[in-house]
Order: C-alpha cells, then structure tokens, then sequence
C-alpha cells in the first residue's frame, strides 16, 4: 500500500473548537489514533498560533492535521468548511466534534446573576454554543446520512444537571443534550449516531495558569486532562456497535471505566454524577 492509498483510508474528523483545552485534547487523542482531523478556530491560521501547533501536534502524533479558520457564528463559514472537506476527503466526515464556545465579555468562573448580565451574552452563550453546533450538525449529516455512517458529538457539561457558570451556560448546555437525543430519532436508520457528552473538571491551560488548587468544590489535582474525553471519544468511534448509544449522554469517566480507559498519566477520574445531583436525562 502507498502513502496514498494509506491517506485515503484514513478516518477523517472535524474538532471545532480545537486551539486549545478539550477541543485540542480530542484532536490529540484522534491524532494518536491516526485520523485526519480538520481543527478549528477563529484565529488565523500560518501564524504558528495555538491552532497551527494543535494542527502539527496532530501530525506528529501519527494522524493527518489540518488547521481551517473558521467564524462558528457565520453561517457561511461553516457552510464552507464542510464543503472544503468533502471536496478534500471525497464526501468523507466520519466524525463531527461540536466542541466551540465563545467566552462572553466580563465573563470568568461563575458569573453575575443573570439580571446584572448584558443581553448580549444570549448570542454569545446561545449563538455560538448551541446554534453554531447545531449548523456544523446539519452539515455534517448531509455527508454521513449517504455514506450511512458517522457520528456527531456534542460536548455538553453537568452544569445540564446542576447549577454551573450561569443560566445560558445551562440553558445552552442542556439544549446540547436535548439536541443529540432528537437527532438520533431522527437519524434512526441512517447509520449516523448522536452523543453529547459530559466531562468532569477538566485541568486546561487556563486553569493551570491560574494557580488555583480547586473548582467548585473539586481539586485541581483529580481532574481530567483535555486529552481524556478525546480518549473516550476515539473508543466510541472505533466501537462498531457505537450506534446502540444514539441519543444518550456520556458521562466520560464513567464511559471510560466501562472500556478500559484511563487519562493519559495513568489515573481513573471520578465521576461528577453524585455532586450535581444525578445523571443525564438521556
């Protein structure tokens, strides 16, 4: 088989969202897998930024990466996105990661109450970490629905079950799980499967620069790496009876003790499902 041919039969993603933190924690993860992973960001790309060095570490990694600048509240830019990597990949998308979130102005750990906050983050919270996800989905099945496989992730947060962040963080969080549940009825038979998932306190860039040692309540030091839902996600691709879970939510590290997996420095991290109340209602 030549470098060609071996290209072509590579599986082939799309992370929005992918610069840093869990979006580029699941490019990695698929990187390692040896996927072609389209990565997205609102920064430009050729500038050797966060988005290109997700792009290269994807590559070095053993997979294929790709760095596409992407507005995720145009439209068109989404539009042309998706049609770039059909015409790139021959109609192929095995995997849509809708991961982006735009982080409102003033906005940082648990916010003001909602009556003290502009209107304007309904189109930041809403447009962007919902609708947006919501385009990239429709996008992303007109590639798979023909080719009769595929799935779409949402990453969504227990802050669906218990209070977290804000009300539009919830509101935008919860319509994430709703969305995956009503997708995969409406894709029943198509071969396309719908998930959201759940990670637990994820120990990124942000919240490692700043020092602090816990996060509503729980300690930085058990929490998972970025790279760790990218784990679960690459297992629930490769499992070809992934589509039995159509519509359901994730909780990742309870689907990770379930196949195996642990986070890359070899810890099993705990589930949040207790300190907010319960599981997911999908």
């Amino acid at each position: 088989m030549n470098v060609h041919e071996a290209a072509s039969e590579r599986r082939v993603a799309l992370v929005t969202g992918a610069s840093r933190s869990v979006g580029k924690g699941i490019a990695l993860a698929l990187g390692s897998d040896g996927w072609t992973v389209y990565v997205t960001a609102r920064g430009e790309v050729g500038t050797d930024g966060p988005l290109d060095a997700t792009a290269a570490e994807v590559t070095s990694r053993g997979g294929t990466g790709i760095a596409v600048q992407c507005d995720h509240t145009d439209d068109a830019q989404i539009e042309a996105l998706f049609a770039r990597i059909a015409d790139e990949q021959s109609g192929r998308l095995d995997l849509l990661v809708n991961n982006v979130w735009a982080h409102p102005k003033g906005f940082a750990g648990f916010s003001d109450p909602f009556w003290k906050r502009p209107i304007s983050d309904w189109d930041t919270l809403i447009g962007v970490g919902l609708r947006a996800h919501y385009v990239a989905s429709v996008e992303a099945a007109k590639l798979m629905v023909p080719r009769g496989s595929g799935l779409i992730g949402n990453i969504s947060s227990f802050g669906t079950r218990g209070y977290l962040h804000s009300v539009l963080y919830g509101m935008s969080k919860a319509g994430l799980d709703k969305m995956a549940a009503d997708m995969a009825v409406e894709l029943k038979g198509t071969g396309v499967t719908a998930l959201s998932f759940w990670p637990g306190l994820v120990r990124n860039e942000a919240m490692l620069a700043s020092g602090m040692e816990s996060f509503a309540g729980f300690p930085l030091s058990e929490a998972e790496t970025p790279e760790f839902i990218g784990r679960v996600i690459v297992a629930l691709a490769n499992d070809p009876e992934v589509g039995k879970l159509s519509g359901s939510t994730q909780i990742t590290a309870e689907t990770a003790l379930e196949y195996g997996i642990t986070d890359v420095d070899g810890a099993q991290p705990a589930s949040h499902r207790a300190a907010f109340g319960g599981g997911p209602l999908f």
